[in-house]
Formats: structure tokens, sequence, C-alpha cells
């Protein structure tokens, strides 16, 4: 009795290895999984890193673009909002594709107090499964000058609640201007 083994060409087979190259690298976080750690750049330029909020409700919020509508909104509305996070042992960090300057200015020009992260790769978005498009660069003024912001990616708008390890909250559906009233809301309930 012959044995038939069937080849596949090389196309096929560099397909199927990209195929399952890309299977292994997407990430799909669902409420309950460890959370991942990660470090990034501050709007200051500092290294931050997720291990040293272990003890925190720790909120981490996907935005696209620094000083952009919706995006402007989200942050200003979690601005508004600090103190009654504080008061449950809320960290906020805010994660965009912006390079260190424009989230320094996005930063001064909204009077923003919570820290925002670098991740021009999409390295943090990546671990998070948050997808990415190109990058681009937009013009503000601020104080009467023009300045050029920069991000190495846009993010899609996502936020986690990470407590004690674990994702306690994914939103992959985010009403921009609301989404810290959700995770208040959220917090009520825990």
């Amino acid at each position: 009795m012959m044995k038939f083994t069937r080849l596949l060409s090389p196309a096929a087979a560099l397909m199927a290895f990209a195929s399952a190259a890309h299977a292994e690298e997407s990430v799909d976080l669902k409420v309950g999984d460890a959370a991942p750690t990660f470090e990034a750049k501050t709007d200051t330029g500092e290294a931050w890193s997720s291990k040293d909020f272990a003890d925190k409700v720790l909120v981490v919020y996907f935005y696209p673009a620094a000083m952009t509508g919706g995006c402007t909104k989200q942050a200003c509305a979690y601005r508004d909002d600090r103190d009654s996070l504080a008061a449950k042992g809320v960290e906020v960090v805010g994660v965009s594709g912006d390079l260190v300057p424009a989230l320094a200015l996005f930063k001064q020009a909204e009077g923003l107090n919570f820290t925002l992260l670098s991740d021009p790769d999409g390295a943090v978005a990546k671990k998070f499964g948050v997808p990415t498009g190109k990058g681009g660069k937009i013009e503000r003024e601020v104080d009467g000058k023009t300045h050029t912001l920069e991000r190495g990616v846009t993010s899609k708008r996502w936020t986690f609640v990470i407590k004690d390890g674990k994702i306690v909250y994914k939103n992959s559906q985010v009403n921009a201007a609301g989404d810290s009233k959700a995770i208040l809301a959220f917090l009520e309930k825990q």
C-alpha cells in the first residue's frame, strides 16, 4: 500500500507560517485574565512600570492621539474625576502612540493631573490586544505658538481596570467623554 504525503508549495508554507505567527501574536484579554506588566516613558520622559502600582487599582486607558476632540474630552473627564478615583485607591494612566514632547504639551494645555504614557511602537497596546494603525502628525496652537505633535502609532480607544494583578474590567467600545464616569460606576459595584 502506498502512502501519499502532500507537500506544501513554498508560497503556501510561508502563508501558513505567517498565519500561525500572527495567531500567536494576537492577544485577547478577558476579565479574570492576568494583567500584563509593562513599562513606558511618561509625559516627562521618566521610566514608568506597572509593577510599581501592584497595590493600587490601575485604570489603563488607550486613546488614539493627544489634543484631538474625543481624546481631549476623555482626558479632561479623567482630570475632573481624579479626586473621586483617588479616593477609591485608583491610579489612572493614559496610553497613546504620541511621543513624549506631544504628551507634555497635551498635559500642559489641558492641566491634566495624571500620568500619560508614550507607546510610539505600540508595544504596550500589543500586550493588551489593542489594535493600532499608522501614526501621524498634527499641528496645534498652545500659548500662541504652533506645535507639531507626532505619534508613532494610533491605537484604538480601549479601557482596562487592573486589580490584584487581574483584569477586572475591559471596554473596547469606549465613549470618550463618559469613560471616567463608567469606571466610577463600575467601581461602585465592586
